[in-house]
């Protein structure tokens, strides 16, 4: 059963024993002192975020990984997907919030230091998201922020003062820089080596005239400052819903696009990304857009593409181990010559 189908099911089992699908409170912190306390920050319009932070209280739902730790309820981390359902379905009886959302939900307090990014490794949370887009990455609130939130009404002003604090907030984002790179070496970080490789060495030789506009490799900021800059001189605007690639090039001689997907796990060029991906160049006004995925090693290649022979016809694939050629996806109608 899907996620969606999941928290659906457990929120008309809740109001069919008579409850209501999540409290008025969790751990003794109301939407009310949430949005109080937001509000403090310039964040209180946003609805969105503290119905985020109030799912991120949830200490009375089970985790909802198939591979939590032992009694970890969905406070000690939740995903993107898990927030949507949670806000979208569990809180409002809607529909999952699109996950392009978090950076409504997610980021703002992430950049405060209040939200911090984890990952759930070998049946444990750790630090940061050290594997690139990968299902098991989580958020969940700080303990300071959340000591904000529970602290008495004469009491969090001068909480939440002293944490917003300059020196306060440095030291913050200093140490989460530093746990997240201890995790980032505790963990295989070939996904983000592959996209090197592919900016490095395939588009180095191949794709000659393009300049590289995006790159999504972490899951911090989708899409950063310097990539917003090069994408609005390419005249390319991402829009909610759109597909974000690895990498995204431009070649401005000839104003067309080229794609590229780096696989170690999942996420070929296959027939929805080229459609998404063409409706992209087509309403930014290119002339065109290619595409390549891009693999380590032919052993994943056939591994892979041995199980779902997913690549689209007409795109590239080039391995790393192999750099010095790229293959051409075609397709044929056989046609007897008698």
């Amino acid at each position: 059963m899907a996620l969606n189908e999941e928290v659906a099911k457990l929120r008309a089992e809740r109001m069919q024993e008579g409850r209501n699908p999540v409290p008025n409170s969790f751990q003794g912190v109301t939407k009310g002192r949430i949005k109080q306390v937001l509000e403090s920050l310039h964040l209180g319009d946003n609805v969105e975020l503290v119905d985020g932070v109030f799912a991120l209280l949830d200490d009375e739902t089970p985790s909802w990984f198939s591979k939590a730790p032992v009694a970890a309820q969905f406070c000690d981390g939740a995903s993107t997907a898990h927030l949507g359902c949670h806000i979208g379905i569990l809180q409002r009886g809607n529909g999952k919030l699109d996950r392009e959302g978090r950076d409504y939900w997610i980021k703002p307090l992430r950049e405060l230091g209040g939200i911090e990014p984890i990952t759930l490794f070998e049946g444990e949370f750790i630090h940061g998201h050290p594997i690139a887009k990968s299902p098991n990455s989580a958020y969940r609130l700080t303990e300071e922020f959340k000591a904000i939130l529970q602290a008495g009404a004469s009491e969090w002003p001068q909480k939440l003062t002293r944490w917003a604090s300059q020196d306060a907030a440095r030291a913050r984002r200093e140490f989460q820089a530093q746990a997240a790179e201890a995790a980032r070496l505790s963990v295989d970080n070939s996904h983000s080596d592959l996209i090197k490789a592919s900016i490095s060495l395939y588009a180095a030789k191949f794709l000659r005239g393009y300049e590289v506009i995006y790159v999504d490799d972490g899951d911090g900021d989708r899409i950063t400052a310097e990539d917003r800059e090069k994408l609005q001189a390419a005249g390319v605007e991402f829009q909610l819903g759109d597909a974000m690639p690895d990498v995204l090039l431009w070649n401005p001689a000839t104003n067309r696009l080229w794609v590229i997907e780096a696989v170690t796990s999942d996420g070929e060029v296959d027939l929805h990304k080229v459609d998404q991906l063409m409706r992209l160049a087509r309403r930014c006004g290119k002339v065109g857009i290619g595409f390549t995925t891009t693999y380590q090693t032919w052993k994943t290649a056939a591994a892979r593409q041995g199980t779902f022979q997913n690549i689209a016809v007409n795109t590239h694939i080039w391995i790393q181990a192999d750099p010095a050629k790229q293959l051409l996806v075609q397709s044929f109608t056989w046609i007897d010559p008698l």
